[in-house]
């Protein structure tokens, strides 16, 4: 049996660009993408999100996705013009941060220290 993913489902200003946003910046592989009712699935990893057009809700869901170094990666999208929190470990087990697409939307970036 094959286990479902529900998506975190995020709502942004511009399919397009957030489509390019989550693609090239933070690793995502568009699975699906109806542009008449303007929505696309994108999965990272076991992280599935999908964006549709609307107003962003800053109460929504946060995806989180595993990377290999959370403050290379962090460092990489500040590079990139990307609004990144502060690093956040508890030491000896994970490094957290929090990177948030142009319509403000949160995702979580993680890396496992065990």
């Amino acid at each position: 049996m094959t286990e479902s993913v529900t998506p975190v489902w995020y709502r942004v200003r511009d399919l397009d660009a957030a489509r390019g946003f989550y693609k090239e910046l933070l690793g995502f592989e568009e699975t699906f993408v109806d542009f008449q009712d303007r929505w696309s699935k994108l999965q990272n990893g076991g992280m599935e999100i999908a964006l549709a057009e609307g107003e962003p809700d800053a109460a929504g869901g946060v995806a989180h996705v595993d990377v290999a170094d959370v403050k290379a990666e962090a460092e990489r999208l500040r590079g990139a013009g990307v609004e990144v929190g502060v690093v956040f470990e508890l030491t000896g087990e994970i490094r957290l941060v929090d990177v948030f697409d142009p319509d403000g939307n949160r995702v979580q970036l993680a890396q496992s220290l065990d």
